[in-house]
């Protein structure tokens, strides 16, 4: 479509709801082209191309609201789903909290967010299918007890965004996104009969020249899958804990759940009740960053029509914010954080934009070295994190500590606690953060969690 067609649609839709008697509307509309390939041993196993476009639209007749979506966008399509959405709120009930922003709430950041890159387009089919297979040939030739592979990706998107609503906002940006991946397979001794493990590595960004290259990938997958060869077993213990930064995101990812509005107003979340109160150790600063350049998380305005920016969610260990869409907010009696998400239909969720713990002064190394006996994780397992109470218990892989050094990989264990006693027990941070995803951290050391063994 030209570059204001969608906009115009969606603005003529929300004419006319209001023109058919809706008392507010507001349309969401996407369009993009979504690439993904996946090969083993270096032969295609799966292809997907794909153009899409989809329209939302949601309409208000006083407190009762309906919303319905399409991807059709003939005429007879829309008046139907004018007609559909308005049908449904009738048949809904009423909710206070429901509605529009306030007027003076709208707004979106002007600036340039770094979010489209053409050089994701220009890529070639054989350019993309390319990347995948060099990731998975290098991690293969980097040793010779790398034996095998779960395969390979190299995925890629771009695609543009409209939103626009009755109190006159109306705003559009486009976004572009790549990523490549690995998942070799390593054998004890390269030999039959020995234990098989498995690991992997990606690299994603909004450039496909900010990538690293698939060589980088590839070799750091094999490291980390050949590091896991040997894993023995240990027995229960409380012992300090070290998260590499994956799995210190996972922990930051429950720490996000545990700040929705919609957690908070539920009263389902440990968090519940604490704005003010120190909820970690004094090291810990958790920021939700929506200007962060090039970011996975960021954009201009959120899916309701407010202006993104940077909210201080955790400062020093005092819990300063929850992270709010306007439906939320008004439950809490709040000010919205625009962190407001949706799909196709249905009403706002609550997203993060650039969630992220702030970097420390240590290194990973340093963090290692002071601890005489502990463990250093790899990877977490499952899902055993309530929100309501903050109990943790997750299946975990990783490196034993000894005599502050990484002694050899442990396996079947478990990692367990309570996600408000161990953002108390936060000791070290690391200077190690990177951004991967929409929710980032460095490395954590954790003082005393119970570790699940034989």
């Amino acid at each position: 479509m030209s570059e204001n067609q969608l906009e115009q649609i969606a603005k003529e839709l929300v004419e006319g709801a209001v023109h058919a008697g809706a008392t507010a509307a507001e349309a969401l509309g996407r369009e993009g082209d979504e690439f993904s390939v996946g090969v083993r041993l270096g032969k295609i196993e799966r292809l997907k191309e794909a153009a899409s476009k989809s329209l939302s639209l949601r309409v208000f007749l006083g407190q009762r609201s309906a919303s319905a979506f399409t991807s059709d966008f003939a005429p007879d399509s829309l008046a139907k789903l004018l007609r559909r959405a308005l049908e449904m709120a009738r048949a809904t009930s009423e909710d206070p909290a429901s509605g529009l922003p306030e007027p003076d709430l709208l707004g979106q950041y002007e600036g340039d967010l770094g979010l489209y890159s053409d050089d994701v387009r220009q890529m070639t089919t054989e350019q993309r299918i390319d990347m995948a297979r060099r990731a998975e040939a290098a991690a293969l030739e980097a040793d010779p007890r790398i034996i095998n592979s779960e395969g390979a990706s190299f995925e890629a998107g771009v695609g543009r965004k409209v939103y626009v609503n009755s109190l006159e906002f109306s705003g559009a940006y486009a976004s572009s996104y790549c990523a490549v991946s690995v998942t070799p397979v390593a054998q004890t001794n390269g030999g039959p009969g020995g234990n098989l493990e498995r690991d992997y590595w990606y690299s994603v960004s909004r450039r496909a020249g900010a990538l690293d290259s698939p060589e980088s990938v590839g070799r750091r997958a094999a490291q980390r899958v050949l590091r896991r060869l040997g894993a023995r077993k240990i027995s229960t213990r409380k012992v300090p804990v070290v998260f590499d930064p994956e799995t210190a995101a996972s922990l930051l990812g429950h720490v996000f759940e545990a700040v929705r509005g919609d957690s908070i107003y539920r009263k389902a979340s440990f968090l519940a009740g604490k704005l003010g109160q120190r909820v970690s150790s004094e090291n810990v600063t958790v920021v939700d960053d929506g200007l962060r350049p090039g970011g996975l998380g960021s954009r201009p305005f959120d899916d309701e029509g407010i202006a993104s920016g940077v909210t201080p969610v955790i400062v020093k260990g005092v819990l300063q914010n929850y992270l709010l869409n306007c439906y939320t907010a008004r439950k809490l009696g709040l000010r919205t954080t625009g962190n407001a998400v949706r799909g196709l239909a249905g009403t706002p969720g609550v997203g993060p934009k650039n969630f992220y713990l702030k970097a420390g002064s240590n290194s990973p190394e340093e963090m290692i070295r002071s601890l005489k006996e502990g463990l250093y994780v790899t990877e977490l397992i499952g899902f055993g994190v309530n929100v309501v109470t903050g109990d943790y218990s997750r299946g975990a892989a990783g490196i034993w500590i000894e005599q502050g050094e990484l002694a050899y990989p442990v396996a079947e264990i478990t990692v367990a606690g309570n996600v408000g006693e161990l953002l108390q027990q936060i000791r070290g941070v690391g200077s190690d953060l990177e951004f991967r995803g929409p929710i980032a951290a460095p490395t954590l050391l954790v003082e005393g969690l119970t570790v699940g063994g034989a």
